[in-house]
């Protein structure tokens, strides 16, 4: 169904605009860490590694200006294989800062895993080997530390044992754990599995594999674990579910300790709007103290299911720490998308001057299919995580209509009357809060309703814009907790942009 219906959409909306700044060749998998302990370059240094096309190890990229320039620091190459042709760090790297010591690393060390793979004879990849590298003079140098786990047989092979995707992190009592991919787990029933590591000597040697995610029935495929720490002190982890029930479903789970994340074998929550749009492929989960009192958690993905953009240009986000509804915010970064790779995985870092710094990589504009053409692009820009969009409200009586004057280029096409309504569910410190409703008439006047917690409120005229769209304003007392605001439909078919909700910290 979706082949059928690809050539339809792509019909009805126009090529969107890339925007962004190009800063190099890059097939993939980008990631980002801020130092900030006596590391050169001050507290505006950056560094980023990624995949790059070839064999010449993880691309290593620098900043010194919380990331409006970047230069080229080096490429990290396999320690392990010496001068064997066959081998090289290439896949999936992730470098972070370790914000305390473990084991004989001290706090400010650097690490960098990455996924060394070795060749047969055919230039086919048959070996893993997920590989951590410290660096202890700000990424000048890099010496290996250990393998985490090895593994084998051609990816595309679906018997192969390979490993993939490792995410590190230091625990509150200085425990280093690995997350990672594995289909080492064929025999008992799983096509792959999330599973993790601990080392106690800051990462030198790792004890036993314990399954984090592991979906029974050799069919789904739960990959791509990101871990990131909130400020209730729980661990969250997104990871995508290929070959589920919806194909690249990305899912969120979360963990007291971030060892224990309950029942293996239970998906956790799907990442989802009211609407039922939902991310897809290659998560990336951060979390923002931006957006009210418990922060944000927001979640990239490389393309989105449900009706959500597929071609991955949107964030998902939530600022009630992970309940009730996800919402929609669009990517500094408007990736072009002629390849998988492309997105595969988005770095996403709050700067100084509360801009979110978004990299990720896009197709070329001249060989869009081809992934060895791909390029990194970066960009900041600030978001507006009060802003609901009403493409992600809960439909009754509406549809999705795609807009380029919208706010996220989509709006809600609202039936005439009651019986037709935009349900949101947001988050609120509680208070008096002044809300804002962004919406159009179709050449009939009309105008919405407005229900806060089942009572109706008295809409003021509304003001105009020369652009067409009017905006309506009125102040509401709202609950602590989560709070039903309805947008229902008013005397003709109208389009309803957004909710935004003022004064929230």
């Amino acid at each position: 169904m979706f082949l059928a219906l690809a050539p339809a959409t792509l019909a009805a909306t126009p090529a969107e605009p890339v925007t962004g700044t190009r800063m190099a060749a890059g097939t993939g998998y980008v990631s980002v860490t801020r130092t900030g302990h006596a590391a050169p370059g001050g507290p505006g240094r950056l560094l980023m590694a990624f995949e790059q096309d070839g064999m010449a190890g993880i691309a290593l990229w620098e900043s010194r200006d919380d990331g409006d320039h970047w230069r080229f620091l080096m490429n990290v190459t396999d320690q392990v294989h010496g001068s064997d042709p066959r081998w090289q760090l290439r896949w999936q790297p992730h470098i972070t800062e370790l914000p305390r010591a473990s084991g004989d690393l001290p706090a400010g060390a650097l690490l960098l895993s990455a996924n060394a793979t070795g060749n047969d004879d055919r230039g086919r990849v048959i070996r893993e080997d997920l590989q951590v590298y410290a660096s202890l003079d700000g990424g000048r140098t890099w010496r290996y530390r250990s393998s985490i786990i090895k593994g084998g047989g051609r990816p595309e092979d679906k018997d192969n044992k390979g490993v993939w995707e490792s995410n590190i992190h230091v625990l509150d009592d200085g425990r280093m754990v690995a997350y990672y991919s594995s289909e080492q787990h064929k025999a008992e029933g799983y096509n792959q599995v999330l599973a993790h590591k601990v080392s106690g000597d800051g990462g030198r040697h790792w004890g036993e594999e314990t399954l984090d995610v592991a979906l029974p029935g050799g069919v789904q495929r739960p990959g791509m674990a990101v871990v990131t720490r909130l400020p209730d002190h729980r661990y969250a982890m997104t990871y995508e579910n290929i070959d589920g029930p919806r194909n690249g479903q990305v899912f969120i789970k979360f963990s007291r300790d971030g060892l224990d994340w309950g029942d293996a074998q239970r998906h956790g929550e799907p990442v989802m709007t009211l609407s039922g749009f939902w991310p897809a492929a290659c998560p990336v989960v951060r979390w923002f103290p931006l957006g009210g009192p418990e922060g944000v958690i927001v979640v990239s993905a490389e393309r989105a299911g449900g009706g959500g953009d597929e071609g991955g240009r949107d964030l998902y986000w939530n600022n009630a720490s992970g309940r009730g509804p996800w919402w929609e915010v669009r990517a500094p970064v408007q990736k072009r998308t002629g390849n998988i790779h492309a997105g595969w995985t988005q770095a996403l870092l709050l700067r100084d001057d509360g801009k979110l710094l978004h990299v990720t990589t896009s197709s070329s504009p001249d060989a869009p299919a081809r992934v060895a053409d791909n390029e990194v692009l970066y960009r900041a820009a600030t978001l507006r995580f009060d802003r609901y969009e009403a493409e992600d409200a809960e439909f009754t009586g509406a549809v999705a209509v795609p807009d380029p004057a919208a706010s996220n280029l989509r709006k809600a096409r609202l039936g005439a009357g009651p019986q037709a309504r935009l349900r949101f569910i947001v988050n609120s410190t509680g208070g008096t809060h002044t809300l804002r409703v962004r919406y159009a008439d179709l050449g009939l006047a009309s105008a919405p309703a407005l229900v806060v917690n089942g009572t109706r409120l008295a809409l003021p005229p509304a003001s105009d814009a020369p652009d067409g769209w009017h905006m309506a304003t009125a102040a509401a007392a709202l609950l602590p907790g989560f709070n039903t605001i309805d947008v229902d439909g008013g005397a003709r078919v109208l389009d309803v942009d957004y909710l935004q909700l003022d004064g929230e910290p």
